[in-house]
């Protein structure tokens, strides 16, 4: 159980950075489908909600942030309770098939990126995060970039 705590926890963590380059098999394929069938968007919201406040403890960033150890901890107690739902409910048997037949670390990483994957296209496709991610452009020497790429 710790083992799958501890592997819970890095992968939640890196839900954003990339998809695992583990070849998935079967089981993992089926028990990362049942994860994505059964979250709703509320659910993929609150794991993003969650992400930003684990890089929000970052020292760097915590400057950035305001949240309180009382959202830091309702966040948590929230996330606890998607996985233990998905791993003990609707996914129960997917999940203890993977994990006999694949291991722990590879089904539960890629079950839960594939889940990280849809929360952030969620909160991406949102038109005020869209228009955030493309502000630093009025700040780019656009003649620089271009010269860098021409054919002089």
């Amino acid at each position: 159980m710790k083992r799958i705590v501890s592997v819970l926890s890095v992968v939640l963590i890196g839900l954003t950075i990339s998809a695992s380059s583990a070849i998935a098999g079967p089981a993992t394929v089926a028990l990362t489908t049942c994860v994505a069938d059964n979250t709703t968007g509320k659910d993929r919201k609150d794991m993003a909600r969650w992400i930003f406040v684990v890089m929000s403890a970052h020292p760097e960033i915590l400057r950035l942030s305001n949240v309180s150890e009382a959202d830091r901890d309702q966040l948590d107690k929230t996330l606890a309770a998607i996985v233990t739902r998905l791993l003990t409910e609707n996914c129960q048997a997917q999940a203890k098939l993977a994990i006999e037949t694949e291991g722990n670390e590879t089904p539960l990483r890629t079950a839960f990126e594939a889940i990280g994957k849809l929360a952030m296209q969620e909160l991406m496709s949102n038109t005020e995060v869209t228009s955030a991610t493309t502000s630093f452009a009025k700040y780019l020497d656009t003649n620089k970039i271009t010269s860098a790429f021409s054919n002089k």
